[in-house]
């Protein structure tokens, strides 16, 4: 009895052997047979190829789900880790951006009590027009620009030009239904401004480059890069206080500015009034002042003019 499992192993290894041996030259007899009867039927080794996809297909989708919800699991954990990055950066924005909201309204307070005691008399509130570009007449020798808006809708000459950034140029010449803006690049432009902490005055003067110059700086008077550069409001022309732009490079030949305002990117142009009439005055913008006047135009937009 105890010899019985001995000799059935000893009778079934070298059946084993034998179809193991079998095995593998029925697979390359069945792959030849495949490659034969794919070059004589192609259509028959198509949808045998068919079915054997749709057979497998259950399979490879049941162990693609494990892989895709790793997967999921993992880019889950990253976006944690960004978002905990994220959310650290944030609060170091919000603690700076409290403290400096504490000193502007330290600072508006303090502004608010000088003024009081100083009893300043603040300027006049300008009307102002927003009006689209049109067409830009820029080039070797000219920066300006046309705007969609004229005498007809309140706009008179040397207004001031401005967007979200800063000063454009003034208005140079009008017409009934568009006006011209005299860039700051422009040759012809003559601005004063004031520059850096110490508010040194000098002119602004446009050479037809993407950077005006600084000239006329009082004996003495020194700017490094990085200064602000605003308009002083002398003349009468301009109002004080428009951003312009900043101080980029300090030669013994030039002191160039970079503009705040790109005139590339110009779509929309606000015109200012302050009721300046300049050093030279015109009838014409005599007059405008005037039916302004009359209309009680205060804030915001300017109503047409007859």
């Amino acid at each position: 009895m105890r010899e019985g499992p001995r000799s059935f192993n000893r009778l079934a290894q070298p059946i084993k052997t034998l179809a193991q041996r079998f095995a593998y030259l029925g697979l390359v007899v069945t792959a030849v047979g495949l490659m034969i009867l794919g070059k004589v039927d192609q259509l028959l080794l198509d949808g045998f190829r068919a079915n054997v996809t749709d057979a497998v297909a259950p399979i490879l989708d049941a162990v693609s789900q494990p892989v895709e919800s790793v997967s999921r699991a993992v880019d889950h954990v990253r976006e944690i880790g960004r978002l905990q990055q994220e959310n650290a950066r944030l609060r170091e924005n919000e603690a700076r951006l409290l403290q400096w909201q504490a000193a502007a309204r330290k600072l508006e307070a303090e502004n608010k009590m000088l003024r009081d005691l100083l009893n300043f008399v603040p300027g006049p509130e300008p009307s102002f027009i927003t009006a689209r570009v049109i067409a830009d007449t820029g080039g070797a020798f000219a920066h300006s620009l046309i705007l969609n808006a004229g005498a007809r809708d309140g706009v008179t000459k040397g207004e001031a030009a401005v967007t979200g950034e800063g000063l454009v140029g003034r208005v140079d010449s009008v017409g009934a239904h568009s006006a011209r803006i005299l860039l700051i690049t422009d040759l012809n432009s003559r601005i004063p401004v004031l520059v850096g902490p110490n508010r040194t005055r000098a002119i602004m003067a446009g050479n037809n480059s993407d950077q005006p110059r600084l000239i006329h700086l009082p004996p003495g008077e020194t700017v490094a890069p990085g200064d602000r550069v605003v308009t002083s409001g002398h003349g009468g022309v301009l109002p004080a206080g428009l951003p312009i732009g900043q101080v980029v490079t300090v030669s013994d030949s030039s002191i160039n500015v970079q503009p705040l305002v790109d005139r590339n990117r110009l779509e929309y142009i606000r015109v200012l009034d302050y009721g300046l009439g300049g050093i030279v005055r015109t009838p014409e913008n005599d007059r405008a002042h005037l039916e302004n006047r009359k209309a009680g135009i205060g804030k915001g937009a300017r109503p047409r003019t007859p």
